[in-house]
């Protein structure tokens, strides 16, 4: 099979899974939450002053800048965002600790916390869709990297092979280091393409929003998938599928 056949198939297995495989249809839905991630920090970067809510590399990078003095960056927003996704990795890692062995509970659970703070971040958003003042941007912040860590925490658990929902740079990694070029076994370039297309996607849809139409179009995006996400493996995790089972 030539490498193109199976990125194709990797690819397609990976949005359609077949119903006896392992991880059953988390990938889908996990592809899914990366675009969430693309919208939510396409948010937060663009209107909430240079800072991300999922991505915690660029907020300890934008924090070494903000203390050397760079204009345009905030320490305290980004000490926020760091701060508050650990508070989302505790309540992710408590949740995961309750249901460690029936994965369709665990992402129900995640992703029922999450809608509610996504959610909770687009009210205080729509209250000002134009321009956010200090205290409701500080609150969109906390609300939403508190999702990202209860999410990326999930991400960890459920382990599904390359789908993290919020981080890239190993991702990307793999595909050069695995690749025929360096010598590697193969890079999954089926699936991982997949996981880097569904963050892009995430953050082009979501910066169009934010600047063509207003700051919460893209969290509403967001609700609406992390709602669609909700349901599905809420109603799953009542058939007990054999996938669910850690």
């Amino acid at each position: 099979m030539s490498s193109l056949s199976t990125a194709w198939w990797e690819a397609t297995a990976t949005l359609r899974p077949r119903p006896d495989s392992a991880d059953g249809p988390l990938p889908p839905l996990l592809l899914t939450l990366t675009v969430v991630t693309g919208l939510v920090d396409a948010t937060s970067y663009l209107k909430l002053g240079h800072v991300f809510v999922a991505n915690m590399t660029g907020n300890v990078v934008f924090l070494g800048f903000g203390i050397a003095g760079a204009g345009g960056i905030s320490v305290w927003a980004s000490l926020t965002a760091i701060g508050s996704f650990l508070v989302g990795g505790v309540v992710g890692g408590r949740i995961g600790a309750r249901w460690t062995s029936d994965r369709a509970r665990h992402l129900t659970l995640t992703t029922s916390a999450e809608l509610l703070l996504v959610a909770a971040a687009l009210v205080v958003a729509a209250l000002s869709p134009h321009h956010i003042g200090t205290a409701s941007r500080y609150a969109v912040i906390v609300l939403l990297a508190v999702a990202m860590g209860v999410q990326n925490t999930a991400a960890r658990k459920l382990a599904v092979p390359d789908l993290t929902t919020t981080v890239l740079t190993m991702t990307l990694t793999g595909l050069a280091a695995d690749s025929a070029l360096a010598a590697g076994h193969g890079s999954k370039l089926g699936r991982r393409a997949l996981s880097v297309a569904a963050m892009l996607l995430g953050a082009l849809i979501g910066g169009l929003l934010v600047l063509k139409v207003d700051n919460p179009a893209p969290l509403a995006l967001a609700t609406a998938l992390l709602a669609i996400v909700s349901l599905f493996t809420f109603r799953a995790s009542r058939s007990k599928p054999a996938w669910a089972d850690a």
